[in-house]
This record gives structure tokens, C-alpha cells and sequence, in this order.
């Protein structure tokens, strides 16, 4: 279990992140056409997983823009941003921003993928979604980089998760 912050007062997640130099654990996601998505779906690409609360949220929407524009041009690299957003919100929200280098995939069939990247929060006025954590995970599937934000209403740090990608 991790213990980070919601302005400064602890709440706990499930577990911990995948370990680096580990396979990264497969997941079920939902895209924006109502599709179950994988790990698979990924393959022969590098991932960077953007994992956040809620794309309604300043700092959610900060990290899924900075991130869509690193992936432009990038073939090789995937940018999924994992939430417990509805696709629909999911969908508007990219559209709104008009990002298109980032795929957004939903948790609304299941929690298992918080659940197995230790990213759920157990308690406290954000229980049931997810901490702010970044995972990347190289082609190959093998993690390669992780980061539990420690404070939920921080940033990432853009710098280091960008460089693990290579």
C-alpha cells in the first residue's frame, strides 16, 4: 500500500506500482467506441500511461495536453490516459482540447486495472478511482519507469517519464 495526499492529508492506494524491470500487467479498458481494450492491443509500442483521477480536474488536463503534444510525430509511442471517466467525457474532453495524439481508456466496466497497478485509492473523499501515477512500459511490455505522485493536486514529472521513453 502507498500512502500519498489530497491537499496535505494522507489517503491510502490498494498496492504499490509494478516493480521497474517487471512485465507490465495486462488490462481491460474501454475506449472511446465502447471497446474493450489490452495490453495486446499495444504490442511492437512503447506506452507511457498517464494515470489520473478525472480529466474534469486542472492538473488531469495539464499532463493529457503536455503529453499529447510530446506524442506528435512519434510513431512508436502510445500515450493512454487511464481514468474512472466515462468515455463520452472522455471523448469530449480530447475533443474540446483537440488532442489527438493521446488515447484516452475508461475504468467503467472495472476497477482490476487500478486494482493491479496499485493505483486505486482505498479511502478518503477520492476512494474507488485512481492516484496520480505514471507507468511506462517499453515494447516489449516491460516496465521501464513508474511515479505515485505523492500530492494528487501536483504534476507528474514530465521530464523523467518523457526520457524512460527513450
Amino acid at each position: 500500500m502507498a500512502q500519498i495526499t489530497l491537499k496535505g492529508n494522507p489517503i491510502n492506494t490498494n498496492g504499490d506500482l509494478p516493480a521497474v524491470d517487471a512485465a507490465a500487467p495486462d488490462f481491460h479498458l474501454t475506449d472511446g467506441e465502447l471497446n474493450d481494450v489490452t495490453l495486446a492491443d499495444y504490442k511492437g509500442k512503447k506506452k507511457l500511461l498517464n494515470i489520473v483521477p478525472s480529466l474534469d480536474t486542472p492538473v488531469c488536463a495539464t499532463s493529457t495536453k503536455k503529453f499529447d503534444e510530446y506524442a506528435k510525430g512519434r510513431d512508436n509511442v502510445v500515450m493512454l490516459i487511464v481514468s474512472a471517466d466515462l468515455p463520452f467525457a472522455q471523448g469530449r474532453f480530447c475533443t474540446s482540447e483537440k488532442l489527438d495524439n493521446v488515447v484516452p481508456l475508461s475504468m467503467m466496466r472495472s476497477r482490476n486495472f487500478a486494482k493491479d497497478y496499485g493505483v486505486l485509492i482505498q479511502d478518503g473523499p477520492l476512494a474507488g478511482i485512481t492516484a496520480r501515477a505514471i507507468v511506462v512500459i517499453d515494447e516489449n511490455d516491460k516496465v521501464v519507469y513508474t511515479e505515485m505522485v505523492p500530492e494528487i493536486g501536483q504534476e507528474p514529472d514530465y521530464d523523467k517519464a518523457l526520457a524512460a521513453l527513450g
